[in-house]
């Protein structure tokens, strides 16, 4: 051993390092709960716009999504629970995730559009079966929004797998 090395060895450790070793440990785990989205973050960014411009188109006959979501427009439970479902995971939740990044809000974005996506087909279901009654169909806002969500679905569950 050298004299360098020797009053290295004589030095005591410092106390700080343990709770430094601590605060790494928990970056670490904070870390390990984040996302990167890429790219891919603008396409979901590009559904969450289009999922809300479908609210605005006719769902319905003449009436658009938002109005069936708010209950101006009763044409059911189906379509009323796909705009609640709609709105919740392919908005609401899409934009939480994607500003905060945490793993567990992707995927629960990825579960719940694709629960939201087997609505929308209830919901398309249910108004074509009326049509021989002489009903409305399915409006483009109803197609347009079962299509978005399906999109984020497969998006989120791309990102959410990639980690």
């Amino acid at each position: 051993m050298n004299a360098a090395e020797n009053a290295r060895s004589d030095r005591p450790f410092p106390e700080d390092l343990s709770s430094l070793e601590t605060e790494l440990a928990g970056v670490a785990r904070r870390v390990e709960r984040r996302i990167d989205p890429g790219t891919t973050a603008m396409v979901v960014s590009i559904g969450v716009v289009a999922m809300i411009g479908a609210l605005l188109l006719p769902w319905v006959g003449s009436a658009a999504g938002w109005q069936i979501l708010v209950g101006a427009e009763w044409f059911g439970v189906l379509p009323r629970m796909f705009t609640i479902t709609a709105l919740g995971f392919g908005v609401v939740t899409s934009a939480l995730a994607l500003s905060t990044r945490f793993w567990a809000l992707a995927w629960l974005s990825a579960v719940g559009c694709g629960i939201s996506f087997i609505n929308g087909l209830w919901a398309i279901w249910s108004r074509q079966i009326g049509i021989p009654q002489g009903l409305d169909g399915p409006g483009p806002g109803l197609l347009l929004a079962v299509v978005v969500v399906l999109v984020l679905a497969a998006t989120w569950a791309r990102i959410a797998l990639r980690r």
